[in-house]
């Protein structure tokens, strides 16, 4: 188990074959895959495919990691920084299971992350994309010190850009 960065109640760390059932159901909540433009996977094997197959840490160093509680272990959801390529962009996010939501983790997530992503990454900005209508997400956020850049348009979806650069 790779541990990426924590936080006082948090570890992330990379995905493994033993995540494989707590992304399909994760997934599978219509609630937790509003926002995300995202369809659920149609079966277990579909999300072990989708892990097995999951290059981020290899191609760029860097991806989404699995949020577990330190306390006991449990995989909460995750949380994470993704590069897109084309847009020469690293942006953050996260996606939680709604028992976890309102507790703080995915604020105290994006934090690490953040942290993480100045400090050992050296990166000079991370950015956020949150459908306009994902009012918690833009809160969490916001919390953490992005500031908004611009609404655009995203995966045919009315999106808000944040930005937070290594100066803030």
């Amino acid at each position: 188990m790779k541990i990426i960065t924590s936080s006082s109640r948090l570890f992330l760390r990379e995905f493994s074959i033993d995540d494989t059932v707590h992304f399909f159901n994760l997934n599978k909540d219509p609630e937790v895959i509003k926002y995300t433009g995202d369809p659920p996977f149609k079966s277990v094997s579909e999300a072990e495919l989708f892990i097995q197959n999951y290059s981020a840490y290899k191609d760029y160093g860097y991806g989404r990691w699995a949020v577990c509680l330190k306390e006991s272990q449990e995989f909460l959801g995750f949380c994470g920084l993704k590069y897109h390529p084309k847009d020469k962009i690293t942006e953050v996010g996260f996606r939680f299971f709604k028992n976890q939501w309102n507790k703080g983790y995915a604020t105290e997530s994006t934090l690490a992350c953040l942290n993480y992503g100045f400090s050992e990454l050296k990166l000079k900005e991370i950015y956020a994309q949150v459908h306009i209508k994902n009012y918690a997400s833009q809160r969490v956020i916001e919390k953490c010190g992005l500031h908004f850049v611009k609404e655009f348009i995203y995966n045919n979806e009315p999106t808000n850009l944040y930005c937070k650069n290594n100066y803030q």
